[in-house]
């Protein structure tokens, strides 16, 4: 491989959330907000940037990821027990479709919403010892399985084209692009894989250029990928256990970045689990919108 670029700035902490199992980064353009979960302890985070308050929602049940509705003040949130509507002022649910309800020991990981208004979500073995997990389509009617066999699953992501989906399968290092048309998400094929030494890959953006940025599990840093494969550069991070980035701000450029501090010292890895941002000069998308 040769010697990709290091990104010049080091992220900081946004917000000393401290979450166990910090997930889901999400920006909403619309209020100019940065969404995560924390799915051990469970909770939805936000954070307004602009005027640098934050605030924690508790929730009864581990939540992977929320996806945006219509309603700012109401996001579909992908619970253990299946998808529900969440309002974010209160904490109300309402429950919308099962998922695995044969399984048990699953749960709900890592979710978004194409281009085509759908939702595209992993599910996997919460002791992480099974090939139990897969990933699912939802499109406000049907629940659809369209690759499987995995013990956890990450991602999914859209390109920029809205032509491909990517998938990760963590646990074996696979990074997966499927053909993304009018129907389900086509047969996987091989996009990248991590190296040892790497930790595993987790969850991922898509930048307005194609580049997939991929968090390491364990790798200390992010690594953006060209859409041919290739590294582009890495972003190290100031914490071990990187699990999702999101870009947002008022110029996409910004990129959010939720971590875990699961099993891991303080003092010797005093920020795990905050929320970092860092200045990328680089545009992202916008998230999409369920349904629409």
């Amino acid at each position: 491989m040769s010697h990709p670029t290091v990104h010049p700035q080091i992220p900081h902490v946004a917000v000393a959330s401290g979450c166990i199992l910090g997930e889901g980064a999400l920006w909403d353009h619309r209020t100019g907000t940065v969404l995560w979960v924390d799915i051990k302890n469970p909770a939805v985070w936000q954070f307004h940037p602009e005027t640098g308050k934050h605030s924690r929602l508790d929730v009864k049940e581990p939540v992977g990821f929320v996806a945006l509705t219509s309603d700012p003040d109401i996001v579909i949130a992908g619970f253990q027990s299946g998808l529900s509507r969440l309002h974010l002022w209160g904490g109300e649910t309402q429950p919308l479709v099962e998922v695995e309800a044969d399984l048990p020991d699953n749960r709900l990981n890592d979710g978004h919403v194409g281009p085509d208004g759908r939702l595209y979500f992993g599910t996997m073995d919460n002791l992480e010892e099974n090939e139990t997990g897969c990933f699912w389509r939802w499109d406000g009617k049907d629940l659809v399985r369209f690759h499987g066999n995995m013990v956890v699953t990450n991602g999914p992501a859209s390109s920029h084209d809205g032509r491909t989906l990517y998938t990760t399968d963590t646990t074996n290092g696979q990074i997966y692009a499927h053909v993304l048309g009018d129907g389900l998400p086509g047969a996987p094929s091989r996009f990248t894989c991590f190296e040892e030494g790497w930790g595993h890959p987790d969850g991922m953006t898509v930048d307005a250029e194609g580049h997939v940025w991929v968090c390491h599990w364990g790798g200390s840093r992010i690594t953006r990928f060209a859409p041919d494969g290739s590294v582009e550069r890495i972003l190290p991070v100031p914490t071990a256990q990187v699990t999702k980035c999101a870009f947002g701000g008022p110029d996409m450029t910004t990129l959010y970045i939720t971590t875990a501090s699961i099993g891991h010292d303080p003092a010797i890895d005093p920020m795990a689990g905050h929320l970092f941002s860092v200045e990328t000069g680089i545009r992202g998308q916008h998230s999409h919108i369920f349904g629409e």
